[in-house]
């Protein structure tokens, strides 16, 4: 369903954390994520907390999804006391096989989680095969 390619990605998050380097377009930090199937879709959750909704942009091309975040500054004018929450651009892209239906990817924003919901594709589910012998009606049976 999903495929994970990028090795690297763990040691970037770390090197980010350990200096404290906000995350830049060209090198964004990760966010966390979890997936899981429930039923017939595919379930992907984005913790993006304090990143306003329309600061959000999902893409899809081909099978490949991109969620791109940006988390910004309280305000210029602002003596900042303690800044430990991550500011910057945030992403992170996903291979999704062919058994999904990107085209009816529903995405829901509640309480700093992007929650993606995504149906199994109807050519990938289970489904019945008619079996012919001879002069004999079909026979179903389960695939």
């Amino acid at each position: 369903m999903l495929m994970r390619t990028d090795p690297f990605r763990e040691l970037d998050r770390l090197t980010q954390q350990v200096f404290g380097t906000p995350g830049t377009w060209s090198r964004p930090t990760a966010m966390p994520m979890d997936a899981y199937r429930d039923g017939d879709q595919f379930v992907v959750c984005f913790d993006l907390p304090g990143v306003s909704p329309d600061a959000i942009e999902l893409d899809v091309e081909r099978n490949v999804l991109t969620v791109k975040a940006e988390r910004r500054p309280i305000g210029k004018d602002v003596e900042m006391q303690v800044s430990e929450r991550p500011l910057g651009a945030f992403s992170r892209q996903l291979f999704l096989g062919d058994t999904l239906d990107t085209d009816r990817i529903d995405a829901q924003y509640d309480a700093g989680v992007l929650t993606l919901r995504i149906p199994i594709a109807e050519r990938a589910k289970p489904r019945k095969i008619a079996i012919n012998s001879g002069d004999e009606a079909p026979k179903q049976i389960d695939a």
